[in-house]
């Protein structure tokens, strides 16, 4: 892909960064290659993004030549809002005041390069405010009155950095344009971008490192370029076709940001925000699967004014969820009344709303994993040893998981794909594990999850390379479908 960088006038451009091509705002809004360009990262170092002017058009235009401009015209709309600038301002106040509480004047100018300062002090603030305003040469300037407040952002001209900073500018320039992930060596020529978001701090990944792998291999296969991102790279979104989050997820949480981001910028992404919130929510979960009469554990939904009715209408020993737990946390069995009223007091003090279910004793759970509304694979994630779920948090090493069985998806139970299936599109049309429970010869949803468990051995045991190349290939599809509607065509 073309990396441009587009200015008023090159003769002024003071800075030479390898494997860019540097040409004036004119060529690139006129001359008939530019438009014709099928693929490019345009970064708009233009004077000025007022309305009208050229560095405005530079990154409109290049947006309706699908090229991936820096700033975005929506980035340039937001710095020049001064109710976004007051509601980042007070977003990142605690990191405002900490960053410059030494400095002892009433204002301050802060200079920011691809997201970076030279004085280590303020590099997290400088980073936060380029991932909320994604331009290439940023100045921040801040006012004190009692307290700093973030007053306003504007480009900053090429010409106007200090030749002190300079050797600086082409280091971060050249560290962005190469991708802080480092871009997978490619065998062919990739077609299109994708991020895949993932942090190796995570301690429940969905995707271990060997599983990531072979998705980056998968990936260049079917034409697209790979790329790892982390929580840092959240100004970059807008240089990918699609993103796949592959790290935990949850509403009140960055993936969120990152995937509501995505989307408006136009990418195809999994999990998608929709999808987030969906499965996120427990409450939300029971309400839709009893509506379209999906089966579940007789199920209901607890306040404060119904709390007397669980032990009657769902029995002893039940099942209490927090509305947002995760990973089989905040998920609890409880066996006596004692237990009963001391559970749904605590949970009632964090939610509003809780979940009971009965209790289905199983030896294991059906994982069904879904993708673009078919069966991908299917797991039985047993129980961890003498616990009642697959994940034992109190415990250690290896008891603190259940073992696994991985079967072609058409040796599993029909029943249990059936409704597998019914549950995942209810949610959407992207990568979902469906936790059923057998109970005789009946099958009962537990829930769905938007970002299902992907290991090396596990859930790729049958399929192998293939489910990777799957789910790549779903980008794949997704991309050309929006760009072909982009262009007019169905």
């Amino acid at each position: 892909m073309a990396i441009l960088i587009v200015v008023n006038d090159p003769a002024l451009w003071p800075f030479h960064v390898p494997n860019v091509e540097v040409i004036d705002a004119r060529s690139y809004l006129t001359r008939p290659e530019f438009s014709v360009m099928r693929r490019a990262k345009v970064f708009n170092l233009c004077r000025s993004y007022r309305y009208q002017t050229a560095g405005y058009y530079v990154s409109l235009l290049a947006e309706a030549r699908g090229h991936k401009p820096l700033p975005s015209v929506t980035a340039i709309q937001d710095m020049k809002s001064q109710a976004i600038v007051r509601l980042v301002s007070e977003e990142l106040d605690e990191l405002i005041q900490k960053s410059l509480a030494p400095i002892q004047s009433k204002r301050f100018a802060l200079s920011i390069y691809f997201g970076r300062n030279l004085a280590k002090r303020y590099r997290r603030l400088a980073l936060n405010l380029f991932n909320q305003f994604p331009a290439p040469l940023l100045r921040a300037q801040f006012v004190r009155d009692k307290r700093w407040q973030l007053r306003s952002l504007t480009a900053i001209p090429a010409s106007e950095v200090p030749e002190s900073h300079r050797d600086f500018v082409v280091q971060t320039a050249t560290e962005h344009f190469a991708g802080r992930g480092g871009r997978v060596r490619r065998r062919v020529r990739a077609r299109y971008d994708l991020a895949i978001l993932c942090n190796s701090g995570d301690p429940e990944p969905p995707s271990d490192e060997k599983a990531l792998a072979r998705f980056v291999k998968a990936a260049e296969s079917v034409g697209l370029a790979a790329q790892f991102v982390a929580r840092d790279d959240y100004a970059r979104l807008a240089e990918f076709d699609a993103l796949f989050i592959r790290e935990t997820t949850a509403v009140n949480h960055f993936t969120y940001r990152f995937s509501r981001r995505a989307a408006t910028e136009g990418l195809v992404v999994i999990d998608d925000p929709e999808s987030i919130v969906k499965c996120a929510n427990k409450v939300y979960l029971a309400e839709l699967l009893a509506r379209h009469k999906v089966p579940i554990p007789h199920t209901l939904v607890v306040h404060r004014d119904n709390v007397a009715a669980v032990a009657d209408e769902i029995g002893l020993p039940c099942v209490l969820k927090e509305p947002d737990s995760s990973f089989s946390l905040g998920v609890t069995k409880v066996e006596t009344p004692e237990e009963l009223c001391a559970e749904m007091k605590r949970l009632l003090a964090r939610s509003d709303l809780v979940v009971a279910q009965e209790f289905l004793p199983t030896t294991f759970d059906w994982r069904i994993g879904i993708l673009d509304g078919r069966p991908l694979f299917a797991c039985k994630y047993f129980m961890a040893r003498r616990h009642w779920q697959i994940i034992n948090h109190k415990a250690h090493g290896s008891h603190r998981y259940g073992t696994w069985e991985t079967i072609p998806v058409e040796l599993a139970p029909g029943r249990a794909v059936r409704v597998a299936l019914k549950a995942a599109n209810l949610i959407g049309s992207g990568l979902y594990g469906v936790d059923v429970k057998q109970s005789g010869d009946r099958f009962y949803v537990i829930e769905v999850n938007d970002n299902p468990n992907v290991e090396a051995g596990v859930e790729d045991a049958v399929l192998k390379g293939e489910l990777y190349r799957r789910v790549m290939s779903f980008f794949l599809r997704r991309i050309e479908q929006r760009k072909a509607w982009a262009a007019g065509y169905e």
